[in-house]
């Protein structure tokens, strides 16, 4: 199986197109790595707890009315949405709580 593989010549010189693609390809690694470098403080942003709760915040309650409204529409009754709303907040308040007992 092995002498199927191709392998490089020990014998034969490197391609100039070879050199040339791996020297294009180091400098766009490093004007890639030099322009990235925002964006590993805009990640250290979204880990922050501030943020974490912020979205727990929101997203809790929304999407529990979401799904309550849903229930709403399928079973043609009124109402659900609004009590799924506080059960979301009430969950987002265990979230919170959770997320403020974790060490830094």
């Amino acid at each position: 199986m092995q002498e199927d593989e191709p392998r490089q010549d020990s014998g034969l010189t490197e391609d100039a197109r070879l050199t040339s693609l791996d020297k294009r390809l180091k400098q766009a690694q490093a004007e890639e790595a030099r322009r990235g470098g925002g964006h590993e403080a805009a990640a250290d942003y979204y880990k922050s707890p501030g943020y974490r709760v912020l979205s727990v915040l929101i997203g809790y309650p929304l999407g529990s009315a979401l799904i309550g409204y849903g229930i709403d529409w399928l079973a043609g009754t009124r109402g659900i949405w609004v009590i799924m709303l506080f059960v979301g907040f009430a969950i987002a308040m265990w979230e919170v709580w959770k997320i403020s007992k974790q060490s830094s």
